[in-house]
C-alpha cells in the first residue's frame, strides 16, 4: 500500500510540473550533444563508430544517474528539512522498507523517463541506436541505484550544504570518469579497473556494447544489481536511523 501511496503521490506531482521537469531532462543531454557531438567529435572515429553514436549511450547513463539521483535525492531533502513532513511518516504506522522502495521505484521512473527522451533527441541528431530487452533492464538498474542512493544520501545529512559533498565527491567525479565522454582502453591499468568498479562504467560501457557491438558482459548486470541492492538497505537503514 505504502509504495502505491507514494507512486500516485509522485505521478500527481510529475503531472503538475511535466514540461518543468521534462525541459530540465532534455536541456543538459542537449547541450552535451551540441557541444560534443556536433562541436567536438562530429568527424572522429572512436572504437570503429563515430563519436556521435559512441557517446550518445554514455549520456543517456549519465543522465539516468542524475535525474534518478536529483528526482529523490532533492524531493526528501526538502521535505526532511524545509517541510519537515518526512517526519509524519516516521510516526505514522507505515514500513519503512515498502516507503523506501517506492520512493526509489518513482526516482528509477523519472530516470527511466529521461532516457526516452534522450533517445527521442538521437533521432533529431540522426542518429539510429539500438535498443533492446538488456539495453532497458540496464537503464532501469542504473535509474533504481541512484535513486536508492539518493534517498539514502537525503536521509544521512543534517542540512541542505551537506548535500554537495555528494555531489562534488561521489556523482561529478563519475560524470566525467566513468566513459561517459571517452574510452577506458587508454588508462593505466590500475586506474581502469578502479574506474571500471563504479556503478557508472558498468552502465555505460554495457550499453555502449550493445549500441555499438550487439553484445556485452553479463557480469554488469549482477554488479548494478548488487549495487542496487546495497544501496537500497542502506536508504532502508538511513529511514530507521531517523526513527530512533
Amino acid at each position: 500500500m505504502e509504495v502505491f501511496a507514494v507512486l500516485w503521490r509522485e505521478f500527481i506531482f510529475f503531472k503538475r510540473r511535466f514540461w518543468k521537469i521534462t525541459t530540465s531532462a532534455i536541456m543538459t543531454p542537449l547541450l552535451y550533444l551540441i557541444a560534443f557531438g556536433w562541436g567536438l567529435g562530429k568527424d572522429i572515429v572512436i572504437e570503429g563508430a563515430t563519436y556521435m553514436h559512441f557517446v550518445m549511450p554514455g549520456i543517456i547513463a549519465l543522465s539516468t544517474m542524475n535525474t534518478s539521483f536529483n528526482a529523490v535525492a532533492i524531493r526528501i531533502n526538502i521535505s526532511k528539512l524545509h517541510e519537515k513532513s518526512f517526519e509524519y511518516y516516521l510516526t505514522s504506522p507505515v514500513n519503512m522498507s515498502l516507503l523506501a522502495f517506492g520512493h526509489i521505484l518513482a526516482g528509477a521512473f523519472r530516470g527511466m523517463y529521461a532516457a526516452f527522451l534522450i533517445f527521442l533527441i538521437s533521432f533529431i541528431f540522426g542518429i539510429k541506436i539500438h535498443i533492446d530487452f538488456y539495453f532497458v533492464l540496464i537503464c532501469f538498474l542504473n535509474s533504481f541505484l541512484f535513486a536508492a542512493f539518493g534517498y539514502g544520501a537525503a536521509l544521512s545529512i543534517e542540512s541542505h550544504y551537506d548535500m554537495n559533498r555528494f555531489t562534488t565527491y561521489v556523482m561529478t567525479p563519475m560524470s566525467f570518469l566513468c566513459g561517459t565522454f571517452f574510452s577506458l582502453k587508454n588508462l593505466p591499468p590500475v586506474v581502469k579497473e578502479t574506474i571500471g568498479i563504479l556503478p557508472l562504467s558498468h552502465t555505460s560501457q554495457s550499453l555502449r556494447d550493445i549500441v555499438l557491438k550487439g553484445q556485452f558482459d553479463h557480469k554488469s548486470i549482477l554488479a548494478l544489481l548488487i549495487y542496487a541492492i546495497g544501496f537500497y538497505f542502506f536508504g532502508v537503514a538511513m529511514s530507521y536511523r531517523e526513527m530512533n
